[in-house]
């Protein structure tokens, strides 16, 4: 689990990788579905799942220059893992929402308790 959390982790990865599902993507579409992140974090977190093999940058040989991004099979794969990330999240926001505010929300699984599988 700590491979793959440090392979995908961060604020941006995911929603990256989720926005490149259907189609492969240049720069700017997917610049304008993450409105808020910088151009310098985009191009980072780009580099860095080209490098762990999640994804694909094709330079196309035109004027100017076309650059595309595709998941390759491997991060594909991490794609319904993406969803159900984003479902559970959508699931957890809205039971917080309904807790009092003076209360946080219980861990079911205090992290001492973790089987020693997910600790390893």
């Amino acid at each position: 689990m700590t491979y793959a959390v440090q392979l995908i982790g961060g604020r941006w990865k995911l929603l990256i990788m989720a926005g490149l599902d259907k189609r492969p993507l240049r720069y700017g579409e997917l610049k304008r579905n993450l409105s808020q992140i910088s151009e310098r974090m985009l191009t980072l977190q780009l580099r860095e799942l080209e490098a762990d093999g999640i994804l694909t940058r094709t330079v196309f040989a035109e004027v100017p220059p076309r650059v595309e991004y595709e998941l390759t099979a491997i991060g594909k794969e991490l794609v319904p893992i993406c969803l159900e990330l984003s479902n559970w999240g959508t699931k957890h926001r809205a039971l917080a929402a309904n807790q009092p505010a003076e209360s946080p929300v219980q861990e079911d699984c205090p992290v001492g308790a973790l089987p020693e599988a997910m600790t390893a």
